[in-house]
């Protein structure tokens, strides 16, 4: 006999991950959800045979304003690195990569909660959205901004500090997949104040990229990198005019 799995919880916790999101940014929105969003969550635990819900819940909502906090923090860190932004408003409304930050934090500390499975299900529901995959075991800093966004992978074991820029394409991840290195740090640390440029690659948990560094674009990356580090990919590029319509 095949065993049966809840998969309709998918739906639940899309919903639940949008009201979330909308109460912690919308007064209005967190009074008319407030009641959903307990009964939701405590129905989701009972499911995913989580015990203690109630306190779960009790100890995740007490943290909810430090959430809030960070995520304006990181609002900020977008208005002033994007010189497409207009308005801090336009970073709430509209950037996909503050969106997927925020469900970030806010599944991170359910991971910090030992809740089982649902901090994985809320960051592939945002995954789905934008295209961003931030596992909710990653240790993110503070004044985190994410440019675009769209193929970034930060693995679970991955330590970003404050103050860093990463844009689309970039992946922080493990050098090895062996399931026996589960319990082990796999992905890379990233130091204060380092930018990574589009589609850089860096692997490997013993790597650390030191503090305002400049990682260029589509720079992989096995080994550790001193602070104040400028990393580039060469490749020559020729450009020359044409003879009579022929290269």
């Amino acid at each position: 006999m095949k065993k049966s799995y809840n998969v309709c919880l998918k739906d639940s916790v899309k919903t639940f991950t949008k009201r979330l999101f909308y109460a912690l940014f919308d007064e209005q929105q967190e009074k008319a959800h407030a009641e959903y969003l307990e009964t939701t969550f405590l129905k989701i635990l009972l499911k995913l045979s989580v015990e203690n819900g109630q306190e779960k819940w009790e100890k995740f909502k007490e943290q909810l304003p430090e959430i809030r906090k960070a995520l304006d923090k990181d609002a900020i860190a977008f208005e002033c690195n994007d010189p497409a932004s207009s308005c801090l408003e336009e970073v709430y409304l509209a950037y996909p990569g503050f969106h997927a930050i925020s469900i970030y934090r806010l599944s991170h500390t359910l991971y910090k909660l030992n809740v089982r499975i649902l901090p994985r299900m809320m960051s592939e529901y945002i995954h789905g959205i934008t295209g961003i995959d931030i596992h909710p075991g990653a240790t993110i800093g503070k004044s985190f901004y994410i440019d675009h966004g769209t193929g970034i992978v930060i693995g679970e074991t991955s330590i970003i500090k404050d103050y860093v820029k990463i844009y689309q394409g970039v992946t922080l991840g493990g050098i090895q997949v062996s399931k026996d290195l589960a319990k082990t740090k796999r992905h890379p640390t990233i130091e204060d104040n380092v930018t990574i440029y589009a589609n850089a690659t860096i692997l490997g948990g013993d790597i650390v990229i030191g503090a305002n560094t400049t990682i260029g674009a589509n720079v992989w990356i096995t080994q550790s990198v001193p602070e104040d580090s400028l990393v580039t990919y060469q490749t020559e590029i020729k450009i020359r005019p044409k003879k009579n319509g022929i290269r």
